[in-house]
């Protein structure tokens, strides 16, 4: 007979950064995984302590096309998130947005099950509005070089409330700000991966105009925790829901706190603003909290302790394949 709480539960994008955290998460609490990915951004190395486990499955598959599987739940991360990686296609990043929307909610319909939405503090833009709370509508460039992920992401929010709308189908549409830990990819672009990489490395740290811009980063064990716990809540919140850290950081200061944390000898260059680049970025979480008991625990010194570890571990064996290569 089977176990009612346990879950069949099919995880997009599941080798990535955020989705392996995810899978880790889900296979420890005895559910069925199966995790789905192009390997795009993804790695398999990120899931390989999983592939032993009798109830995770890997898969690779890319979600612009159809998938037929039975599931009790699926949650959507497949899109490459990191300005690097979705600007390198960005038709295709648009795709795995709309394209991938539509087939994993058409899947969804099909077996009855509930969908999570991973989209994007950056369906914001470059806001006007200061925190950003879940009815801001954005301030987004549609024609700029960053548009395939912001309008792609809006344009899958869309599909979600109308699929909802009109087929009654159970969402969770989460907008998720910068998140940080081990498994980001090391050449992201992105800035916590960036002064990591540059501090272990004793290079000098990049940063964009004169580092008064601020991010709000979030520690990945607390947004998976906020993703499971949205996932679970009652039919009726179906987002929204700003997931994040609302304690806001300036990059000067954060280039300081990493060269601190990896203990690097680093200097700090400053380079001009990137096009389209948002000048600030603070979730208000009051209906994350509210709704979902949910906050951000983890201190910021201590986040990135754990990911300066990860990095250099991650240094350390490539320079081990650089020495058994020659």
């Amino acid at each position: 007979m089977k176990d009612p709480l346990r879950k069949r539960i099919l995880v997009t994008g599941g080798a990535g950064f955020l989705g392996s955290h995810l899978c880790e998460r889900l296979v420890t609490q005895g559910h069925d995984v199966l995790c789905v990915d192009n390997f795009y951004t993804g790695t398999r190395e990120n899931v390989a302590h999983l592939l032993d486990c009798p109830n995770f499955e890997l898969m690779r598959h890319d979600i612009t096309f159809p998938l037929y599987v039975e599931v009790d739940e699926i949650y959507n991360l497949a899109c490459p998130a990191s300005p690097v990686h979705y600007q390198h296609d960005p038709v295709q990043t648009t795709k795995t947005s709309v394209h991938g929307a539509i087939n994993m909610l058409g899947l969804a319909k099909r077996v009855k099950a509930k969908i999570f939405q991973a989209s994007t503090s950056e369906v914001y833009g470059d806001a006007r509005v200061h925190p950003q709370t879940e009815d801001y509508w954005g301030h987004v460039n549609p024609i700029g070089p960053r548009s395939c992920y912001d309008e792609g992401k809006r344009c899958a929010e869309t599909l979600f409330f109308d699929y909802h709308r009109q087929h009654r189908l159970s969402i969770r549409v989460a907008r998720i700000f910068n998140t940080y830990g081990p498994r980001m990819h090391p050449a992201d672009g992105r800035v916590v991966s960036n002064f990591m990489m540059q501090a272990l490395a004793g290079v000098p740290l990049t940063v964009y105009g004169d580092g008064s811009q601020t991010r709000s980063l979030c520690y990945v064990d607390d947004m998976v925790d906020a993703f499971i716990r949205f996932m679970n809540a009652p039919d009726d919140l179906c987002g929204p829901v700003n997931l994040g850290n609302p304690e806001e950081i300036t990059m000067l200061l954060l280039a300081r706190r990493v060269i601190a944390a990896t203990g690097s000898t680093s200097k700090i260059v400053y380079r001009p603003l990137p096009a389209d680049d948002p000048w600030h970025r603070q979730p208000d979480i009051s209906l994350a909290t509210a709704k979902l008991g949910w906050q951000p625990h983890t201190p910021l010194d201590e986040g990135l302790a754990a990911t300066a570890r990860y990095f250099r571990a991650c240094m350390e064996a490539a320079r081990e394949m650089g020495a058994h290569a020659v």
